[in-house]
């Protein structure tokens, strides 16, 4: 049985691969380290989920068996923690790490750099080490849509430049990618980095779009749509982006070391068109804040994701209809 560490584990995407890892069988460890960027409740309630009583989560550097799967344990942890990261990768002989922790949202980095820089460059540094020394086999890892900054070229391709972030979100992210690299190249473990492009769905963070849209209509609240609306995102569903990460996961190692791709839908939605499609569902016509372009962002995402579908068999499935559904349904169970 494969041993596997996911970082990030109590936020949305790690939760939803801990989950499905879980369910098919594998030797799954969690770390995270819960800070309060947004409403830590939700991460415990996605870690209740997975078997992890809170009471034992919220101490740090504290092994918590879960409850519900044999194979599951979860650990309070910066990944900054230089003395005590090294041991869980000592105790455990990981064959494969899955990071998707980092301090995430393009707007939070402009107001305090210092967390993205700890948790995206410190952090991803401390993890490259622990692979480096422990003999890990592949390091599948989160990287954005963010790092093509205002590239005009549509869809965004592997092949671009992306010398130019507009956020330090984006630029941490972007070297993540180069840091990956050098350590392929030096120490000849395999590295797969992928490109998320706007994902959504159940258990969704509660500063992304999909979330505050909802919220807000439900609570009879203006919505802020910024660049008066005219923006495209490339929206992928939660399901597709684990389904992504399994197949990477699951794939036969070809000799590339180091390999990079774009995961997202590759259809991209006018966000006005997102919106409609969220007052459809609810049956309630959003009260709309027209502002203008927020510093940091983007017009336009689309992925090109033929690369993905060639080498690891992508398919995404869920249209925005669809997803938009799933969400609300899961939200109105969650919170009302």
């Amino acid at each position: 049985m494969k041993n596997i560490l996911v970082t990030g584990a109590a936020g949305f995407i790690g939760f939803h691969l801990a989950e499905k890892l879980l369910k098919e069988g594998f030797n799954v460890v969690g770390i995270d380290n819960i800070n309060d960027y947004y409403d830590v409740n939700l991460k415990y309630d996605r870690l209740n989920e997975l078997g992890i009583d809170r009471s034992g989560a919220e101490i740090f550097n504290k092994p918590v068996s879960s409850n519900k799967y044999e194979y599951f344990k979860f650990i309070r942890l910066n990944l900054e923690d230089r003395e005590n990261l090294p041991e869980i990768f000592k105790e455990n002989n990981f064959d494969i790490v899955c990071n998707l922790a980092a301090q995430a949202g393009v707007r939070y980095s402009i107001e305090n750099p210092e967390a993205y820089v700890d948790s995206n460059v410190v952090g991803y540094l401390n993890l490259l080490e622990c692979c480096r020394h422990h003999n890990v086999k592949h390091l599948i890892y989160a990287s954005s849509s963010s790092v093509y900054g205002l590239n005009a070229k549509v869809p965004f391709s592997t092949e671009d430049n992306v010398d130019h972030p507009i956020s330090l979100y984006a630029a941490t992210k972007k070297s993540n990618e180069l840091m990956a690299h050098t350590y392929s190249h030096l120490y000849g473990f395999k590295t797969t980095g992928l490109r998320f492009f706007t994902v959504y769905g159940p258990w969704g963070r509660p500063d992304m779009a999909m979330f505050l849209f909802t919220d807000a209509i439900i609570k009879g609240n203006p919505i802020k749509v910024f660049n008066k609306g005219n923006l495209e995102r490339d929206f992928t569903y939660i399901d597709d982006i684990i389904d992504g990460i399994v197949n990477v996961k699951n794939q036969k190692d070809k000799g590339e070391k180091y390999s990079l791709y774009n995961i997202g839908n590759s259809k991209p939605v006018k966000l006005l068109d997102f919106i409609e499609e969220i007052e459809k569902q609810l049956g309630v016509e959003a009260k709309k804040e027209m502002l203008p372009m927020q510093a940091g962002d983007v017009n336009r995402t689309w992925a090109d994701v033929d690369s993905l579908k060639k080498d690891f068999d992508y398919n995404p499935k869920i249209n925005v209809s669809e997803g938009v559904g799933k969400f609300i349904n899961w939200y109105k169970q969650y919170y009302i």
